[in-house]
């Protein structure tokens, strides 16, 4: 059975990872391999201008399969530490790899328990809301381990340096009004209510102009580690191809004509 299953409605596309009997752990190369080939997937289609990500009843993703680090199985088997290393590279280090450079803006909506790297797959994200059922925690520290997903590095960008440091370092979980009273998520919704709240933001980002849509993403993007003085320089190239399009057009025009704007991708 497929990890991932993908799901396209107009321009939403929603992933769910599909292993509820592990709780969505990530626990092999494949499943590393699906979530990076659905990114590339998605980047070719035009079409998408909206993605969720979210993951089977009863959790979002519960991270790294303690079996597996147990019994040495899946990604965890490796003989010494430079074969550890090799694999955390080729297996769960291509998903933060391929979230981060899909263009496409991107929306996690965490119907459960998000832990560890669960969590770190909920920042990967550009945005986040979590029914009331969801727990969050960076809880690597509670197995002997580190954060190897990039979770470090994903981490403080979402709450900021001395939260991230907290939750790191104790490994304690939140419960969702933590998490948003952190900022790690923006709202929090009924369990029942996720899946529709979701799909309602979505619809606001998808009702926009493709192209500007991939840009704009980029530009937030690039924006955490350019200089100023570099990002005014990519967002003026950005700006002479946005004012060429159609789209750029037909929103001008919709604005003054008082109507709703119908963008082509052109």
């Amino acid at each position: 059975m497929s990890f991932l299953d993908i799901a396209l409605e107009g321009a939403i596309a929603t992933l769910t990872l599909n292993a509820p009997e592990r709780r969505n752990a990530i626990s092999s190369f494949e499943d590393c391999a699906e979530v990076e080939e659905a990114c590339r997937r998605l980047a070719r289609d035009p079409a998408v201008r909206c993605v969720i990500l979210t993951g089977a009843d009863p959790a979002f993703c519960a991270g790294g399969d303690l079996k597996g680090m147990r019994d040495r199985t899946g990604i965890m088997e490796a003989d010494g530490p430079a074969e550890m290393r090799e694999n955390y590279r080729r297996g769960i280090q291509r998903i933060p790899l391929a979230l981060w450079e899909l263009d496409i803006p991107t929306i996690a909506a965490v119907n459960g328990p998000a832990i560890g790297a669960g969590l770190d797959l909920a920042c990967m994200c550009d945005m986040r809301i979590a029914s009331e059922k969801a727990i969050f925690a960076e809880s690597f520290v509670r197995v002997g381990i580190v954060p190897g997903d990039g979770g470090a590095w994903l981490l403080p960008r979402v709450v900021g340096l001395p939260m991230a440091a907290e939750m790191s370092f104790t490994g304690d979980p939140l419960d969702a009004q933590q998490a948003l009273a952190a900022r790690l998520v923006s709202r929090v919704v009924p369990h029942g209510e996720l899946m529709a709240a979701a799909r309602e933001l979505a619809q606001r980002v998808a009702k926009n102009p493709p192209g500007v849509l991939r840009m704009t993403k980029r530009l937030l993007r690039e924006g955490q580690h350019l200089s100023l003085a570099s990002l005014l320089e990519m967002s003026a190239a950005f700006q002479a191809i946005a004012q060429e399009t159609a789209d750029h057009r037909e929103a001008v025009a919709a604005m003054l004509e008082k109507r709703a704007p119908r963008f082509t991708g052109r």
